[in-house]
């Protein structure tokens, strides 16, 4: 076997990374049918359904035998077999998937800039990311995307839509959007190259922050960057008297990172734990050191996703933050990415995750201390009332001189 090295990432939504990548190429995998039978073994001692979906797994063992032949065979079988489990993270990544995939860990994707999932049989939008073509056409976390270029994606895989989304740079994609409570929209977007930034200190809307408070928009937590940037920023901010986190519409990104930021605030306590097939927890926790103890509040709304909501479920359950805005995303399961033969590659739910409180916010996600809903028409008018309250509360707290918000 000649495996490679062992590194550690967090599946934030369907088109990113994963909490554990492991890279194995064994040798016994290198014919079409190992392939598969590398995959099925894979999945018997790993997914954390122990279960399998109410399934005999047993049925799938030998059932190509001697009918796969070549890789495309294998990977016809292996999406079959996938499909059963009844689980959109659990899939495999052709050679083109994954290669887009290992893109993303390098921080440069391209298309046009949009986190999708399939929920309750739905392909919704998870989240634009920040500055790309989705965002500027005006699409929004929790679209649902009826159609892509005129053919309907009832029943549509996610690897399936995000092949027809992705496309050539300055080619462009047609898709017909339903938002709640709105009659479907035509949204015509053109494609480009999509360089990945973290964080930025820009406000939406140009909303006018006080000069005491710093605002910090994370926009993704894939970056291996991300927390240098976010140390040097709270470095260049130390005369600040508290902070706002903006996490709306993150996808997520690398664990590491989510821990780090979580780290800088918390004095000792369990960030996040993980639990196996077997019931194996493993607990992650913060050091007793914190880098600041002022004021924080963050903000979350639909489009916010693992490692957002490990982030903020941390804050919210040490009372170190107070969490404005809508209820999160709810991704809590944690999925191993293994590197194939023929450059192909899969993706393995292998643990669901629990906030420091031991919440599974998987399908629930993390419930704001303080509600705020964005409507249509404050979006219309610009008018970021999230952010507004964001600020608010946050005064409430310096003024009081408490991490608190009562």
């Amino acid at each position: 076997m000649n495996e490679n090295r062992l590194v550690k990432f967090f599946l934030t939504g369907v088109l990113t990374i994963s909490l554990s990548v492991l890279f194995a190429l064994p040798t016994l995998a290198e014919t079409p049918q190992g392939l598969y039978d590398y995959v099925w073994r894979n999945v018997n001692a790993k997914y954390v359904d122990q279960t399998n979906n109410q399934q005999d797994w047993l049925r799938w063992r030998h059932k190509y035998d001697n009918v796969i032949r070549t890789d495309e065979d294998a990977y016809v079988a292996i999406e079959t077999m996938l499909a059963s489990l009844n689980d959109p993270y659990t899939r495999f990544l052709n050679p083109k998937e994954f290669e887009e995939e290992t893109s993303s860990i390098q921080g440069s994707l391209k298309g046009i800039g949009i986190q999708i999932a399939v929920k309750d049989g739905k392909l919704m939008v998870i989240a634009p990311l920040e500055d790309t073509p989705a965002e500027r056409a005006g699409i929004i976390a929790d679209d649902e995307i009826l159609e892509i270029d005129g053919v309907s994606t009832k029943g549509i895989s996610v690897d399936k839509a995000a092949d027809k989304i992705r496309g050539p740079e300055g080619t462009q994609v047609k898709l017909l959007i339903k938002r709640k409570d709105a009659a479907p929209k035509l949204y015509t977007v053109t494609r480009a190259n999509i360089e990945i930034k973290s964080i930025s200190s820009k406000p939406p809307f140009e909303t006018p922050i006080p000069a005491n408070i710093e605002y910090i928009k994370i926009s993704s937590f894939l970056s291996r960057n991300l927390t240098k940037e976010f140390t040097n920023v709270l470095a260049d901010s130390i005369n600040k008297d508290g902070y706002i986190i903006d996490l709306r519409s993150n996808p997520g990104g690398l664990l590491t990172n989510a821990i780090d930021i979580s780290d800088m605030f918390l004095e000792g306590g369990v960030i996040v734990s993980t639990i196996d097939r077997d019931g194996y927890k493993i607990s992650q926790r913060a050091a007793k050191t914190v880098y600041t103890k002022k004021p924080l509040v963050v903000i979350i709304n639909k489009g916010s996703a693992s490692a957002s909501e490990i982030l903020s479920g941390a804050l919210k359950d040490h009372h170190r933050a107070v969490i404005v805005g809508e209820n999160s995303f709810g991704k809590g399961l944690v999925q191993e990415v293994n590197r194939l033969p023929s450059n192909a590659g899969m993706n393995i739910t292998i643990q669901k995750y629990l906030t420091p409180s031991g919440s599974d916010i998987h399908k629930k996600g993390i419930k704001p201390d303080v509600q705020v809903e964005m409507s249509e028409e404050n979006v219309k008018n610009k008018d970021d009332v999230q952010l507004k309250k964001a600020i608010e509360v946050l005064n409430t707290m310096i003024r009081s001189g408490s991490v608190a918000y009562r």
